[in-house]
């Protein structure tokens, strides 16, 4: 993070004559820059953060159900894990950015810099590789990788966007640079009448930034939210909600041809069809996990920017379809945000989401041999998280913890539900299923009823004979 959380942003913000709405804010490149860096935060580096800014306010802040997949993470025991290592690495997921957003006037990410080991280079012949893994991994020379790598920080001309660029951002997170013609640009935004706008100047610190984070999760309108409603913020009007769908016909559905379906049972309630919880072995609790280690640029390009948080889809539209290549630092700056790779070891070969190979970033572009991959908290390979074969119990709010019959029993005794009102279903998750599911994480906090169609109190209706 940036030595000091003093450091501030100024805005010019436009308001409307009643002023009750932002109708958009000017920004410098160094605070659209930041505001760039929320797609590559992993969600599960979101919920920490968000945990942690946010503690001692009486209303914990819930970001659909990865909240609760969290702080369920949180409270497994360790036992449960392959390596102790991967407790840590769930809580405290890496990003492929994480240089890049140390280099922000203020990275909220909380991370600390990669660090990148070798062999003895002069000895090793003929070149040298490279591993982010610190005495775990053997050279193509035979000698362990454990010699520190400095990295040559080249001087750039911004982060994300040139430095020299000011942007208009709009009050649901459209940004566009601030090169088009006046007319145009009121045109995009979709202001029609300029009578009786108020000009403010308004001060962004550290604070603030964490308020645009939460509120761009929560809400339609995360400006005036903040500026204008801090005291009311997120009206149901504006909140964001779970809508079904996802886009099968934009995915690469050659990404994955080895993954293999999962399978999920479901206990509901016969009464009122209540999904009571769901069993499911290590296969699918790892699915469930990685998300937290998915950046939110990723999870947009895997739901086409369709994800129901509406401020980020117009972000992540943004940076594809309104804000050119030369406005970026780099030719692969756009590429990149769109569909950001995992850190290495996040996701199996095999994973059932077509999610971009895992991949290091090199702090070199010459002098290298192959990268190596290969990291002792991933003992039984890429992606496998905990220990199995084992079943596990996931509650609709995706809360995992490891099945137990005697405490399942004790706790439908608890609710009074008698046995003769459970029942049972299977599921089969498929890529179409596993999509609705990382969806509805973002916004519901009953994931599994949704994602499933599995509607409380919707029974079906015995066939009607039509009259004569």
């Amino acid at each position: 993070m940036s030595v000091t959380k003093d450091v501030s942003f100024s805005l010019k913000v436009v308001i409307n004559k009643q002023k009750t709405k932002v109708l958009f804010a000017e920004a410098e490149s160094d605070f659209v820059d930041i505001l760039i860096s929320f797609l590559t935060l992993p969600l599960g580096t979101i919920v920490k953060i968000l945990k942690k800014h946010y503690k001692d306010e009486e209303a914990p802040v819930k970001i659909g159900s990865l909240t609760s997949l969290y702080n369920g993470i949180e409270n497994l025991d360790s036992d449960n894990f392959w390596s102790d290592g991967l407790h840590d690495v769930l809580l405290n997921p890496t990003s492929s950015f994480g240089d890049e957003c140390l280099q922000l006037k203020l990275d909220i990410s909380d991370s600390q810099p990669t660090k990148y080991f070798t062999c003895n280079p002069s000895h090793c012949r003929p070149i040298p590789c490279l591993s982010v893994y610190y005495d775990t991994v053997i050279c193509g020379c035979s000698r362990i990788m454990k010699k520190e790598v400095g990295q040559n920080k080249s001087e750039a001309n911004g982060v994300f966007t040139i430095n020299t660029m000011s942007f208009i951002i709009s009050d649901d997170l459209r940004v566009l640079p601030n090169m088009m013609g006046f007319v145009q640009t009121l045109k995009d935004l979709g202001v029609t009448d300029t009578n009786g706008t108020e000009l403010r100047n308004v001060t962004f610190g550290f604070n603030e930034i964490m308020d645009l984070l939460k509120a761009s999760l929560l809400s339609r309108t995360p400006l005036t939210d903040i500026i204008l409603n801090k005291s009311q913020m997120y009206g149901d009007s504006a909140r964001t909600k779970y809508e079904p769908g996802v886009p099968l016909d934009r995915i690469d559905k050659k990404a994955t041809p080895n993954s293999k379906k999962m399978n999920l049972k479901v206990i509901l309630q016969k009464s009122s069809n209540k999904l009571l919880f769901a069993q499911a072995e290590d296969d699918f609790v790892d699915f469930l996990l990685c998300f937290l280690t998915i950046p939110l640029g990723g999870i947009e390009h895997l739901l086409g920017s369709n994800t129901c948080l509406k401020s980020i889809d117009n972000l992540h539209k943004s940076v594809a379809d309104l804000i050119s290549d030369k406005y970026l630092v780099c030719a692969d700056t756009k590429n990149r945000l769109m569909n950001p790779k995992l850190f290495h070891g996040y996701s199996s070969e095999n994973f059932i989401l077509p999610l971009n190979n895992p991949t290091l970033v090199l702090p070199y572009s010459w002098g290298w041999g192959p990268e190596k991959f290969s990291s002792i908290n991933f003992a039984k390979g890429q992606g496998k998280y905990v220990r199995g074969p084992r079943m596990y119990k996931i509650a609709d709010d995706l809360t995992v913890t490891p099945f137990c019959m005697a405490s399942t029993i004790s706790t439908l005794e608890y609710l009074n539900i008698p046995l003769s009102d459970i029942k049972e279903m299977e599921f089969q998750i498929g890529l179409e299923e596993a999509l609705s599911i990382l969806k509805a994480s973002l916004t519901s906090t009953s994931v599994l009823s949704d994602a499933m169609k599995i509607n409380p109190m919707l029974m079906k209706q015995p066939k009607q004979e039509p009259y004569c």
